[in-house]
Parts: structure tokens; C-alpha cells; sequence
């Protein structure tokens, strides 16, 4: 093991002058024109977000969240130069399964803390204890207490990479299972395409779309099902996709407000939170202000967003006949981004194990049903063991 890959340990310590300088901000919020009762459909809305702030500036505890996250233990390890922050939690059982969950955007680390206690102590929650889990949770290069690479040279394929070395080299695992969603589940294909004999089997919560490096590359000969999915998902992008216009195309731009206000960091965020859940208030205000808040006290909005802007070269990408083998699940929650994908669409790249289709929830899943998800991935990998 190479010495810089030693993790050292980690605590969440906000300096008090940040904290000021938040409050002093949003003491100076000049707000928008328009009517507080107009619909989430134009935006975020302004009644919602008034309410919101007030309770950031008057109600919310930082010290009190930033204390329940430092419970869980966290690590940071520099591996090919990179420095990688991670919540490492070993399960209760003799025999507990690593396995290594991987966030998206615009949530962070925080996506999993209800769903971390689920998978290493199942008996807490009425589980078996003989499936408990060692948890690991990364924060992306570029989010939350991760290093915040300046150049857009550490892509998601090189992510896959880090996580193996994280995986294998830093924590000493031989094999590990791997889940996550949004970029989390790209990340997670790709650890399984680049690394399949470590990988035991992944967890999905969606499949991506086409010109992700790990969407099926070949299109041709599309079932009724497949085009109807394909279309539907072009609809949604026309819809709800133009944050990702500018993010993959002129993120600095974006990145000046959003560095400079917090309401307008928070509204750029919780409108999503809003937006792609199965209910309003799936979320309480302290987990929406504490994921906005991993964001602006590591003033990571714009990092967070280069995943957007990155140019993948094509040989890392999935080729045409190329099939990855890894066991895999995917549980599809109704209100997730776009339409559900048909079985058949998934099976061009992946080897389709487990198939759920959940009553309810949406993108964030891990934080909006964690009980859900939890159960699944324990049946999943049961069989796996």
C-alpha cells in the first residue's frame, strides 16, 4: 500500500467566520418580482423559498447537523493525488458485505445517512442480522469534503478507478458490492465494466440515457417498448432538462450566483429536491438545508457541476457488443426522472438479476423511502452472498 493512500480521520468543522458570513448574506437577500403562490412549474417557488430562509436565518442549527454527521466515521485518503472523502461504517454481523454507495447531483454524501444505519445494524430495523453491510460512502471529486479538482481531468471513468483503489488498496477488500444512483449509477456500472472480478454485483436505481458512458451503446432493432421509452425521455428533457444545458455547457456562468447568494444556491437546489420526489414534503427543512449547506461551506457548486461538461474519451466508453456481466439489480421508484425504462432496454448492457418496480418515491430514493431501498438491496445480494 502506497503510504499517501493511508485514510486518516475526518471531522466536519465549519469555521464560525463562514457561518457569519452565511447569516450576513442572507440578511441581504434582495428577492425576485413575482407572486409567491405561483406554481413549481416556473421555478422554485417564491413563497416556499421566503419560508425557507427565514427558517435558515432564524431556526436552523448548523452545529446540531454538522455534530449528527461527524457521529458517523469519516476518513479522508489521498489516492492518485486525489483527495477522497468517505463515511466508512462496518456492520454488526460476523460476515458483513462492504459495499460502496455513490451519490449524485445536486445531493451529496448525505443522500445515504438513513439508509447507512439500515444496512450495517438490519436487526435494529426488524432485518436479519446475518445480512448486515460494510458501508462505504464517498463524496465525488469535486462535492462536499472531497478534494475539488480545478480542471475537468477527473472523470467519472477515472472516479470508477479511484473507487477501486479506495475499495481494494486503502480499505483491504478483495470483493465488494457497489449501488447508487444518478452520476452515482454511472459510476457504479463502470467500477463493474473496469473491474469485474472485485465486484460482487450492483445495485441500480435508474439506468441513465443515451451519451452516458455506460448507456447501451447499440440502439438498433428497438422494441415498441424501448422506442416508447426513448421518446418519452427526449419529451422530459424538453420539459425539465435545461439545467442540464447549461450545466454541460456553461457552468462557470451559472457558477457566479450561485457562489455568491444562498438563496439562489438553495433554489437552484431544492427545486430539483422538489421536483423529482413522489411528494412536496418528502424532505424536513433541515435535510434540504443540510445538503445545501455541504455545498456552500465547500463552496463546490461549480466542481459538483463538471461531470456535466466532461469529455469522455470513447474508448473508455461501453462498445457496441460489449456486455457487462456483474449480477445487477434495478428498482425503479415511479416518480424518478423520466419514464421507466422496459426490462429489455436494460438487458442490452447489463445482466439483469433483480427487477424491481416500487410503489412509491423518486430520485433520491436513499433519503425519500430509505426503508425500500434497504430491503432490496439486502434480497439482492442475499443471493449473492
Amino acid at each position: 500500500m502506497n503510504a499517501q493512500t493511508q485514510p486518516v480521520p475526518f471531522r466536519i468543522d465549519v469555521p464560525q467566520a463562514v457561518l457569519d458570513d452565511l447569516r450576513a448574506r442572507l440578511a441581504r437577500t434582495r428577492w425576485p418580482q413575482g407572486s409567491e403562490g405561483e406554481s413549481w412549474n416556473y421555478g422554485t417557488n417564491l413563497g416556499a423559498m421566503k419560508a425557507l430562509v427565514e427558517y435558515w436565518q432564524n431556526g436552523f442549527d448548523w452545529r446540531a447537523q454538522e455534530a449528527r454527521l461527524n457521529q458517523f466515521p469519516q476518513f479522508k485518503a489521498e489516492i492518485d493525488g486525489v483527495g477522497i472523502h468517505f463515511i466508512h461504517v462496518r456492520g454488526k454481523g460476523a460476515n458483513s458485505m462492504p459495499i460502496i454507495l455513490t451519490h449524485g447531483w445536486p445531493d451529496s454524501f448525505y443522500r445515504f445517512y438513513k439508509l447507512i444505519p439500515m444496512l450495517t445494524d438490519p436487526a435494529r430495523f426488524g432485518g436479519d442480522p446475518a445480512q448486515s453491510f460494510d458501508v462505504i460512502v464517498p463524496s465525488l471529486p469535486g462535492y462536499g469534503f472531497s478534494d475539488h479538482p480545478q480542471d475537468r481531468s477527473v472523470t467519472l471513468v477515472k472516479t470508477a478507478d479511484l473507487w477501486f483503489k479506495l475499495m481494494t488498496e486503502v480499505l483491504g477488500y478483495d470483493r465488494f458490492a457497489a449501488g447508487g444512483g444518478d452520476f452515482g449509477s454511472q459510476v457504479t456500472r463502470l467500477l463493474a465494466l473496469r473491474h469485474p472480478a472485485q465486484v460482487i454485483g450492483i445495485h441500480l436505481t435508474d439506468l441513465g440515457y443515451a451519451g452516458d458512458p455506460v448507456f447501451p451503446p447499440d440502439l438498433s432493432n428497438l422494441t415498441p417498448a424501448e422506442q416508447g421509452y426513448l421518446g418519452a425521455t427526449q419529451g422530459w428533457f424538453y420539459r425539465e432538462g435545461g439545467y442540464t444545458m447549461i450545466q454541460s455547457t456553461k457552468p462557470q456562468t451559472l457558477a457566479y450566483g450561485l457562489s455568491d447568494s444562498p438563496v439562489s444556491l438553495a433554489a437552484w437546489i431544492i427545486e430539483k429536491f422538489h421536483t423529482w420526489s413522489a411528494k412536496p414534503d418528502a424532505y424536513s427543512q433541515d435535510e434540504l438545508l443540510t445538503n445545501v449547506m455541504i455545498y456552500w461551506v465547500t463552496e463546490t457548486i461549480l466542481t459538483s457541476m463538471r461531470p456535466y461538461n466532461q469529455q469522455i474519451d470513447a474508448a473508455d466508453k461501453l462498445q457496441a457488443g460489449q456486455h457487462i456481466e456483474v449480477p445487477a439489480a434495478l428498482a425503479r421508484f415511479p416518480k424518478d426522472l423520466g419514464a421507466t425504462p422496459p426490462r429489455e432496454l436494460a438487458e442490452r448492457s447489463l445482466r439483469i438479476q433483480r427487477w424491481t418496480e416500487m410503489p412509491r418515491g423518486g430520485h433520491f430514493a436513499a433519503l425519500e423511502e430509505p426503508e425500500l431501498l434497504a430491503e432490496d438491496i439486502r434480497a439482492f445480494f442475499r443471493d449473492l452472498a
